[in-house]
This record gives structure tokens, sequence and C-alpha cells, in this order.
């Protein structure tokens, strides 16, 4: 068994600028991206009663272009208390798509990027949701539209949004398989 090697000692947090919602640090020689007055990054794995992933679409400044997502979103610190993981997960689910979840399995944590950002997203199964509202987003500067999408033809609905143009969020792959594995092992 491999033992975990030993953090290496870090010089002090260098704050290089700071905004309403991010924070460029810099420790030793390294620069990264902190987010302000968050608790954590929730991201959801929705399907439904029907073997159709959920999943979310809107247009995203930084890669200019449309983007088939996850549902996903942070967990606020709301004054001075964190909001708790499934809380947000439920809320974000709810805002971006209009679906509810009776239940939530946690799955696991990870950092999407830990060369630029220390952000940590934790996923979510949601089996089984309802749809209850229209979804959509509750920011103004929110526009999302919601697919849902039978799981049998995701690839090939894939593709064909990447023929459209539009960048498809690597987290979906990962939705595909952890929506394939619970099904597959799926107890009656």
């Amino acid at each position: 068994m491999t033992q975990a090697r030993p953090a290496p000692e870090l010089p002090d947090t260098e704050v290089l600028l700071e905004t309403q919602h991010l924070r460029l640090v810099r420790r030793g020689t390294w620069q990264y991206v902190e987010r302000r007055n968050v608790h954590g990054v929730v991201v959801v794995i929705p399907m439904t009663r029907h073997d159709e992933l959920v999943l979310v679409e809107q247009y995203r400044i930084p890669v200019a272009a449309h983007v088939i997502e996850l549902c996903a979103g942070l967990a606020d610190i709301i004054d001075g208390q964190p909001e708790p993981l499934e809380t947000a997960a439920r809320r974000e689910l709810l805002e971006e798509t209009g679906y509810q979840a009776d239940r939530l399995e946690h799955l696991f944590a990870g950092p999407p990027s830990p060369g630029i950002s220390n952000e940590i997203l934790t996923f979510y199964y949601a089996p089984d949701v309802e749809r209850v509202a229209a979804g959509g987003g509750t920011d103004a500067d929110e526009d999302i539209h919601v697919h849902t999408v039978p799981l049998a033809s995701i690839e090939n609905w894939l593709q064909q949004q990447t023929v459209l143009g539009k960048e498809i969020d690597p987290r979906v792959y990962v939705a595909v398989y952890v929506a394939r594995h619970r099904k597959t092992n799926r107890v009656p």
C-alpha cells in the first residue's frame, strides 16, 4: 500500500485581487482563484423514472458558446453560516431544471481544476426526479434551457449538440457513466 505524501509547507496566502465573487491569490509562486462567500459547489445527476438524464444548456461567456451541462451551483454562506451541501443541491435542481428529488445520494467530491482553483465539487445522484416547475434559473442573467434526454440515445444526442457548435461539459460524461452504473446495479 502506498502512503500518502505529506503536503509541503506553504507560504502565507497573498491576496492579489478581490472582487465581489472572486479572489485571486498567490502562495509562493502559485497563483489561483478562490470563490468568496461560498461553502462549496454542488453538481446533481438527475434521472427521471423513464431513464432520462436531465441536462441544462446555457450560454457561457468565458468560452463564448452554449454549453450542455449538469445542474450545478454554489452552496452559499448566509449570515456566516454555511448552507448544507444537500440543501444547495436540491435548491439548484429545482431552480435550474424545475425538477424535484425525493432523495439525493451523495456520490463523491473532488477538485475539477486544481491547478487554477481551490473549488471542490460534490456530486449527488437524484433518481426518479419529477418536474414540478418550469426551471430555467432564478437570476436575471440566467437563460437556462432544460433538456431531458433518454439515456439509451444520449451519445447520439450529445454528438448532435456538438455538431450544432455547442460545448459539452465533461461532467456530463461522468453523469452518463454513473447513471448507467446505477441502472445496471439497481436493487429491485
